[in-house]
């Protein structure tokens, strides 16, 4: 609230306002006048005051600077009559008139006030969007929700579809002339060339450009670069090509890595900055010039999962027919039985376990081989070669690959034992029984039920493994583990998880071994095959924990050479030289 105060007598004028938290004056110099400060002293109100005045106790009148400030203690004699046109304040020299310049709009019983000195709030960053598409209207969406305001550019902005509620559509053309530094190319390459006609509005202005391609080396060029020389006054940045709208409409993107390549430096910074505010994670991959690589990055299909899923692939096609030609052809050739419906069942049950325990021994292998190439070399610090890094980087999704062909394995059991061919047998034994009137003596074998409850039993406690290396190679599971926490599970519970499962496999043919019926046309059964590669890992994994090769191995993966000359010697050569 204005007011202006005038000392009688001399014609000096003190503007100000009130407000809650302070009253603030300023002088209006004029000819003979001197300036004012009020002293901070606690009010005193006279009780034979008059409504329409106050007086208040105040130090003598002293020159002091420009301004006269009352803070919240003089409230309590401002606050009662702030409703009146007019106020005295009596001090010990003087009468000073203060009067009030109400608002005309203002009731008579209310005052507004607000703090001084008090800056508006900031205007959100207005962002232009080009497409009114899924992935538009998504990204629109999110940058809602991140307190930016949003303006589409479309072709059609009286007939586009449902946009985000506080967003405003207008033709391209509007939308570029206004302020929006950056602006989301959200449309087709083939829909580019239009934008050259928008060139004197995109000076300047910072192109993010967000499309892909349905295949790889679609186009002689990459998408940004294409647009970077359609509209070279404007700054074309490529990046968030690798969000969905999907992605975009759940909120799916704390922690989630982006790619950003550009030519200038200060449009990469702002769209940077504008990512890190969605919560994602951004990476520079440098100049325009890696534009195609980006591009590129969603069109891969599974690129870490195409050696393990091959490798996958190439076991079970290799153990399903080695198996279908001893089981199922064998019986038709040599016996002339017919139990081709075998194939679907019985037989993918005895591969699953086969491919899932070969797998899993895969994934504990290359460690091993790693381990002797280092005590070979006698160094950490020489690369190993290509195939045995490609190899390691995927031993996670073998892993997970072995686990789904554990719980096919696990489900197929339960299953198997269900089939009308199980039930077929049984019931055929006991009518044949009934017929012949004669039942067959069954004796209880103590050794076979020992056999067979430890096969069970560690079946059970390998898949219960299984299950928890799976789920600690989840990145919400395994990212809450330490370091240590999570090296314990994936090495040691690892092996020990092979050690389980390849004693499964032994106690299944542990008195099938010598039997040459086990051996049909020559071969051995696939369960055999299986424990070879499991065997040797286990093996070698034994002969890297002799602790003579583990101190060795310890001290070189610690920095020690085997090149290096040995303290002593350097030591006695520096005498033999001094």
């Amino acid at each position: 609230m204005e007011f202006s105060v005038k000392k009688g007598g001399t014609g000096t004028q003190i503007k100000g306002s009130f407000s809650r938290s302070a009253c603030h004056m300023r002088r209006v110099p004029s000819a003979g006048s001197s300036e004012l400060q009020l002293s901070p002293e606690s009010p005193r109100v006279q009780s034979d005051a008059p409504p329409s005045s106050l007086h208040h106790s105040c130090a003598p009148l002293t020159p002091s600077g420009s301004s006269i400030s009352l803070h919240h203690h003089h409230y309590q004699w401002i606050m009662p009559y702030l409703t009146q046109q007019t106020l005295t304040i009596q001090t010990q020299s003087e009468n000073v008139t203060v009067v009030l310049r109400l608002s005309e709009m203002m009731k008579p019983e209310s005052v507004l006030m607000h703090p001084l000195g008090t800056a508006a709030a900031p205007e959100p960053e207005l962002l232009c969007i080009f497409g009114t598409g899924d992935l538009g209207r998504s990204l629109g969406q999110r940058l809602l929700q991140s307190g930016y305001r949003v303006v589409y550019g479309s072709r059609r902005p009286h007939s586009c579809g449902p946009l985000p509620q506080g967003a405003q559509v207008m033709s391209h053309a509007a939308a570029a002339a206004q302020s929006a530094r950056l602006i989301f190319i959200c449309i087709h390459r083939e829909h580019y060339a239009f934008l050259e006609t928008m060139a004197p509005h995109l000076e300047g202005k910072v192109l993010v450009d967000i499309s892909n391609n349905l295949k790889k080396d679609m186009y002689p060029e990459a998408n940004a670069a294409y647009l970077q020389r359609l509209l070279p006054d404007a700054s074309v940045v490529k990046g968030l090509n690798t969000l969905s709208a999907w992605a975009l409409q759940n909120g799916l993107l704390a922690g989630k890595q982006v790619f950003l390549c550009g030519d200038s430096a200060e449009g990469k910074q702002a769209v940077a900055a504008m990512s890190t505010k969605l919560g994602l994670t951004v990476l520079d991959k440098g100049s325009l010039s890696a534009a195609r690589e980006l591009e590129d990055f969603p069109l891969q299909l599974f690129p870490e999962w195409r050696l393990p899923l091959r490798v996958a692939v190439g076991l079970t096609a290799f153990f399903f027919f080695y198996l279908l030609i001893r089981d199922v052809i064998y019986a038709y050739v040599e016996q002339g039985k017919d139990i081709s419906y075998r194939i679907t069942m019985a037989l993918g049950n005895k591969v699953f376990p086969i491919v899932s325990l070969i797998m899993l021994s895969l994934c504990y292998l290359p460690g091993v081989i790693a381990a002797f190439l280092q005590l070979y070399r006698g160094t950490k610090y020489r690369r190993f070669p290509d195939w045995l890094d490609r190899w390691m980087l995927c031993r996670k999704q073998m892993g997970l690959i072995a686990l789904g062909f554990a719980f096919l394995h696990a489900i197929y059991t339960f299953v198997i034992s269900t089939r009308y061919a199980v039930r077929h047998k049984l019931i055929s034994r006991v009518v044949d029984e009934m017929k012949k009137n004669k039942t067959t003596p069954f004796d209880f074998d103590n050794t076979e039920a020992w056999g067979q409850d430890s096969f069970y039993m560690l079946g059970i406690l390998g898949f219960f493994l299984y299950v928890l290396l799976g789920l600690t190679s989840l990145p919400s599971v395994g990212g809450s583990l330490s370091w240590r926490e999570f090296n314990f599970i994936q090495s040691k519970l690892g092996h020990l998880t092979l050690i389980i499962c390849t004693s499964h496999g032994y106690i299944y043919g542990w008195n099938k071994f010598l039997r040459p019926s086990t051996y049909k046309w020559y071969t051995p059964p696939g369960y055999m095959l299986c424990l070879v590669v499991p065997s040797v890992v286990l093996v070698l994994k034994a002969l890297v924990l002799l602790p003579c090769v583990d101190r060795t191995l310890t001290r070189i993966r610690q920095g020690w050479e085997r090149t290096q000359p040995n303290e002593e010697m350097v030591q006695a050569t520096n005498l033999y030289v001094w």
